[in-house]
């Protein structure tokens, strides 16, 4: 097992730049952000242009992480595949056969992005939607070498009530998945504030999981007591804000990182634990995400071997 973390956190920063303090800051892998450009919602990047790759581009990744002895262990393009808009639904699937190309050549095994989901159907609609939507996606990988991996995020701020807006947030509907040929991306933090337990749920599917990503969640059961599981309503001005709980980076939430990582190795993963920073009392500017960086580092290093 590596520790790395998702280049996401650092919109700001070229990418040469966080490899460079990666490096230093005894990190062995990160997880590039790959939208096509930043600014639909918070903590996207675009730290390889998949749109414009080839192997001159690739020999210059390759280049950058063996300068710093890192291993690149995914391309990250988390969006809705079930966009309700069927244009902007087609641009979505390009760009992630886009991250497909820029993997083969990069000699990277796996592609992260999410199912998503159409808010105007229902749940058997989007599924029945996905099962025609996602096996091109997963062929299409599939005939060069690389796996689409799924995170688990809920995205509520993605539908208009807060509701699900990522259909794989649940070991119900990751067995679905599976069943179409993707794998899971499993971030244990969405799991916590669903009640689902993260150890239990993860403990029948590692052998599905090549890639996982390190968030915590604290969570607030008075204010839940307001605002009951779903969050706030009349309250609610920021779609992402459900008044209960929030992301922080591992070690300052109330997720158990010893017995997520001691069931990741029980289960014989030998993957990377991507740290994925969305913490909002570590952001705001570079030095006070790198910070967080530091204590999630703190948190997890002294549990993985090696």
């Amino acid at each position: 097992m590596k520790l790395g973390f998702l280049t996401a956190c650092l919109p700001q920063l070229p990418l040469d730049e966080i490899a460079a303090w990666a490096a230093a800051h005894d990190y062995e892998a990160l997880e590039v952000a790959t939208w096509p450009s930043t600014g639909s919602r918070d903590f996207e990047a675009s730290h390889i242009d998949v749109a414009d790759f080839g192997e001159r581009q690739a020999d210059g990744v390759r280049a950058l992480f063996d300068k710093h002895g890192l291993t690149l262990s995914s391309l990250a393009y988390y969006e809705n595949n079930l966009h309700p808009d069927e244009d902007r639904r087609s641009q979505i699937a390009a760009h992630v056969r886009a991250n497909v190309d820029a993997a083969r050549l990069l000699g990277v095994d796996y592609v992260g992005t999410f199912v998503g989901r159409h808010p105007g159907l229902s749940v058997k609609e989007n599924i029945a939607l996905a099962e025609r939507v996602l096996p091109p996606l997963v062929e299409y990988a599939g005939e060069r070498g690389v796996k689409i991996i799924i995170e688990n995020c809920v995205m509520e701020g993605w539908h208009p009530d807060g509701y699900p807006g990522n259909l794989a947030y649940s070991p119900e509907l990751w067995e679905w998945m599976f069943g179409l040929g993707l794998y899971l991306n499993y971030d244990p933090s969405h799991l916590l504030w669903l009640g689902i337990d993260p150890v239990a749920a993860l403990r029948p599917y590692v052998d599905r999981i090549p890639h996982a990503q390190a968030k915590d969640a604290q969570l607030d059961p008075r204010a839940r007591d307001r605002y009951g599981f779903f969050g706030r309503t009349v309250e609610r001005a920021d779609g992402w804000d459900s008044g209960w709980w929030r992301y922080r980076v591992p070690g300052l939430g109330d997720v158990d990182w010893r017995r997520i990582v001691d069931t990741l190795y029980e289960g014989g993963f030998t993957g990377v634990l991507s740290v994925e920073h969305e913490d909002p009392v570590w952001s705001g500017d570079v030095e006070r995400v790198t910070q967080g960086l530091e204590i999630a580092h703190r948190t997890l290093r002294p549990l993985i071997v090696g």
